[in-house]
């Protein structure tokens, strides 16, 4: 019988702090025991296994063996031919598969039939041992050394595994270091890096400060998981309105694609999936509270929010929006024509034509914008024309990422 009552609390300890599974625990302290075993008390090549019981405090020992019979077994003529061609020293396998006959490892296929009767050649025989709970002082810190070791190998596998799964989602991090080319947040059992690349400008950090982030990728590296960041990212804007929104975890509301100079100012195009739902007003909330907080997390960049439509026409009239659109014309090679009130143009291609630019992002489409005097003058201003890059759309699969 072995004292496990500190070790048991320890166990539960462990798990909670590190967000290591119990099992798993467990798993390396019988493996670290059964080393340790093995040091003080086995023999080389013997392959030894222990089991913990933790409510009774109990601790076995089985030597396992492996079950062989002739037909694989390397005869001494063999033997000794393969050491005078040196393919074989103290090895257990030769290149023709047979093996040299160890009783530490092995057990002959009749003997292991006395003991289970439906043994057969390849399968594993456990076979008991004395119990032991003293160990020397050397073996006894081999199995520290191993259980710290694995441990800290699990903890490293599950942060990885935890923060993979968190891929294109969004996390809360604390800036913990800033450096010129990259800013490091505390985002729970880990650090993730937020690389210049992926900063949006003229966004400051300062030690202490906390935001949210979006999950880039989740890379498995030698000092563990690495954890890319990024405040960039289009996405980041739709994840943080299904935190706001409920709606759209209901699947009443649906952001259908995004367009984004980050820092500056966004576009949004929404769908409602049901009768009778506003889906604008869902993402704007009462008062602009919905908006506002998005907003807000985002360092005050402006978001517009406007109706997605299977028609291009009136999909690309939406998004020149806050401006009027009298008419969109569609032109060959994925090029489209709004005709804007006079007095209207100035709003439809925005400050350094950012509205338009958005707006093309959003579609899909080039888009030519003209006023009514123009069209009729046939004056094609070239610094009014924005050219279409492909918008970061948001499907149903994605949104369940």
């Amino acid at each position: 019988m072995l004292d496990l009552k500190n070790l048991a609390s320890a166990i539960v300890e462990i798990a909670e702090e590190r967000g290591i599974p119990e099992n798993k625990i467990v798993d390396v302290i019988t493996e670290a025991i059964a080393s340790a075993y093995k040091k003080e008390y086995g023999k080389k090549k013997q392959k030894i296994k222990a089991k913990l019981d933790l409510k009774s405090g109990h601790l076995d020992f089985w030597q396992v063996k492996e079950v062989v019979d002739e037909s694989i077994i390397l005869s001494e003529q063999e033997i000794e031919e393969i050491k005078e061609k040196k393919e074989i020293g103290d090895e257990y396998e030769a290149e023709n598969g047979k093996i040299r006959f160890n009783s530490e490892r092995h057990i002959m296929l009749n003997e292991a039939k006395e003991i289970e009767k439906d043994a057969k050649v390849g399968d594993e025989i456990s076979l008991p041992l004395e119990t032991k709970a003293d160990f020397g002082r050397i073996a006894a810190q081999t199995a520290k050394q191993v259980i710290l070791q694995k441990i800290k190998e699990i903890e490293k596998e599950e942060t990885f595994k935890e923060f993979k799964d968190k891929e294109g989602e969004v996390v809360s991090g604390i800036v913990q270091r800033i450096e010129p080319m990259a800013v490091y947040f505390d985002i729970g059992r880990t650090s993730g890096i937020l690389p210049k690349k992926e900063q949006t400008p003229n966004e400051y950090y300062k030690p202490g400060q906390r935001m949210k982030l979006f999950v880039l990728k989740t890379e498995s590296t030698p000092k563990g998981a690495q954890i890319v960041l990024s405040r960039l990212y289009p996405r980041l804007i739709s994840k943080l309105f299904e935190l706001e929104v409920p709606e759209i975890g209901a699947n009443q509301v649906a952001i259908r694609a995004i367009a984004r100079e980050a820092g500056f100012r966004s576009k949004v195009a929404v769908e409602a999936l049901e009768d009778g739902i506003d889906p604008i007003g869902s993402l704007v909330g009462q008062r602009g509270t919905r908006i506002i907080a998005v907003t807000n997390e985002l360092g005050g960049e402006k978001i517009d929010v406007i109706i997605w439509d299977e028609s291009p026409e009136k999909f690309i009239a939406n998004a020149l929006s806050p401006a009027k659109v009298l008419e969109v014309k569609i032109l060959p090679k994925n090029k489209a024509q709004a005709i804007i009130p006079d007095d209207q143009l100035s709003l439809a291609i925005g400050k350094e034509g950012q509205n338009v630019r958005l707006a093309a992002k959003l579609t899909g489409w080039k888009i030519d914008v003209r006023s009514v005097s123009q069209i009729q003058n046939k004056e094609t201003p070239a610094e009014q024309t924005a050219d279409t890059q492909e918008p970061e759309t948001e499907t149903k699969s994605e949104e369940s990422v």
